[in-house]
């Protein structure tokens, strides 16, 4: 699982750290006429980028050169460019990297041009919000980067199962309670061939990916209103990893360690083997070839009763050092915004439509799965979060609460017991980073 997010949400930072202290050198372009553009995706998304981009070329005869890689060499391959002082002159950043490329130098602030010649009111706010940054708190002040794309992290369900079990359909409006989705999740899981091995589960969920929403809806979260302290010492937040790790060790509605080290639970869903599963918009043109019915719904809901879940995002940011830096922030603008461009990409099938009236025709027009694609736009528009290290200026102290978690997921150590440990470490980095960032 965690590969594919990474692909198309851009959800963990880059190594911020070194690439902190790197000053920002000549710009990758060799000439006036001539700018670069890196990015990372599949084959598809070159595809819908070589067709805006010729249009782009005609518009502003301007030569674009296209430097592609893969979602797992791009980090690599960027800091090699900052640190060989080769930088593109427009390239993809995340929003957990901005706090550092603003002072290192590295990125552009393209506010005055942004807001010049797009209509934010058409933008997703979110997308907008994710690259401000006013020296200290990001979400607000200067515009570093315009949205490639947002990713609101939705829920799906294998609509084949429940008919096939008699369950009537959830409700799109209305989510479970833990409680109703543990006893759905409880009945979903079987032995459907009868040789004695569970062979369909009710979920199968990953702990670095979807314990935000089980946590945000219990009334949980990860940092304090100013990103001071780490709050995951809190009974909700217990609370809720303990109800997460309970789903495998005490209801038994997800596929064992044993289970899962035979296949993964994104191969069980794909097999319709599993009943609840995770579910972005990058997966849609996949999802689309599944040989079940399947379609969205919110995240069950913990004691706050109000659903909850992360929205990922990637920024197309424009290089403080390049030499045609209006055109490069121009390019940055007309990928984001522009109606042609955004349809080659949405027809890609990689993203929803950064504009918002194009997502509304998005959703009545389409006739594929997933019917209620409402659900993306709900989550966009009304509840979607930021991931936790994306408004922090490193993912270390993030990152630090997965490192030892296993013990709780098999059972072995409560949740209480391992947050009031780690807390004091997560703290420690938290408290680094704000210093690094000269906050605090």
């Amino acid at each position: 699982m965690k590969s594919r997010i990474l692909a198309a949400a851009g959800a963990i930072a880059l190594a911020t750290a070194t690439i902190t202290g790197c000053s920002a050198g000549g710009a990758g372009s060799s000439g006036s006429d001539e700018i670069t553009f890196m990015f990372r995706g599949n084959d598809a998304e070159k595809e819908a980028y070589a067709a805006a981009i010729t249009q782009f070329e005609k518009d502003n005869d301007v030569k674009v050169k296209i430097i592609m890689t893969t979602a797992d060499e791009y980090s690599t391959k960027l800091k090699a460019a900052i640190t060989g002082k080769q930088i593109p002159d427009v390239f993809y950043v995340d929003p957990g990297s901005v706090q550092a490329y603003v002072k290192s130098g590295i990125i552009k602030d393209i506010t005055k041009e942004v807001e010049a010649s797009a209509d934010l009111d058409n933008i997703w706010a979110y997308g907008i919000d994710s690259y401000r940054f006013d020296g200290k708190i990001m979400g607000q002040g200067d515009i570093y980067a315009m949205p490639k794309d947002i990713g609101p992290f939705s829920f799906g369900y294998n609509k084949s199962m429940f008919e096939a079990a008699g369950i009537p359909l959830p409700d799109a409006d209305k989510p479970y309670t833990w409680d109703e989705f543990l006893d759905v999740a409880t009945q979903l899981t079987k032995d459907t061939n009868g040789d004695g091995t569970l062979d369909q589960w009710g979920t199968g969920l990953n702990v670095q990916w979807n314990l935000q929403s089980f946590v945000w809806s219990n009334g949980g979260d990860w940092l304090n209103e100013d990103h001071t302290k780490v709050t995951v010492d809190t009974p909700e937040f217990a609370e809720a990893l303990q109800f997460f790790a309970d789903m495998s060790n005490v209801a038994k509605v997800t596929p064992s360690t044993s289970d899962a080290q035979t296949l993964d639970t994104y191969q069980r869903w794909m097999q319709g083997e599993i009943g609840f599963f995770p579910v972005g918009p990058w997966d849609v043109p996949t999802y689309e070839k599944l040989d079940f019915d399947w379609d969205l719904i919110p995240y069950p809901v913990g004691a706050t009763g109000e659903t909850a879940t992360w929205t990922g995002t990637l920024g197309i940011a424009v290089s403080e050092s390049s030499k045609n830096a209006d055109l490069a922030t121009k390019l940055a603008i007309y990928l984001s915004t522009d109606e042609t461009a955004q349809q080659s990409l949405v027809d890609a099938g990689v993203q929803i439509p950064n504009l918002k009236d194009m997502a509304d025709s998005w959703v009545t027009a389409s006739t594929l799965p997933p019917a209620n694609k409402q659900e993306f736009l709900d989550i966009a528009n009304d509840y979607g979060r930021p991931l936790p290290a994306n408004t922090t200026y490193s993912a270390e102290w993030y990152d630090e609460l997965f490192k030892n978690i296993q013990p709780v997921l098999d059972g072995k150590q409560s949740a209480a017991d391992y947050l009031a440990e780690v807390q004091p470490r997560m703290q420690e980095l938290l408290d680094k980073a704000n210093a690094d960032a000269g906050i605090g």
